[in-house]
């Protein structure tokens, strides 16, 4: 890909913009599932280097986007649980079905 990687340890999000936006999100997750989320446009971050050494940086746009939805996983929150619930509503039969077939959390084969 584009771009210059950046390796993060440890981080936290320490600013949240004001200004948020509405984009189609999908979550590897939850194949062939998408929906609107509202997230912030731009978040300033606190990491650690793979040396220690603390940084900050701000990201904008669809990489503040696609972090926020990254760290969301380590706190344990899901693209669906940021969904407002008219939205969710739009893909609850898929979310429903995705668990049906998959009821005690592992996938099939198994």
């Amino acid at each position: 890909g584009r771009g210059k990687e950046v390796v993060l340890v440890n981080p936290k999000i320490t600013k949240f913009s004001k200004t948020k936006d509405l984009f189609e999100e999908g979550c590897l997750s939850f194949p062939k599932i998408y929906a609107d989320v509202e997230r912030p446009t731009s978040v300033q971050v606190e990491a650690q280097n793979l040396r220690g050494k603390k940084f900050k940086m701000t990201l904008d746009g669809f990489e503040a986007r696609v972090f926020q939805h990254e760290y969301d996983h380590l706190d344990g929150v899901l693209f669906h649980d940021k969904m407002t619930d008219e939205v969710k509503a739009t893909v609850q039969s898929e979310l429903d079905s995705l668990i049906e077939a998959h009821p005690a959390g592992e996938p099939k084969g198994i």
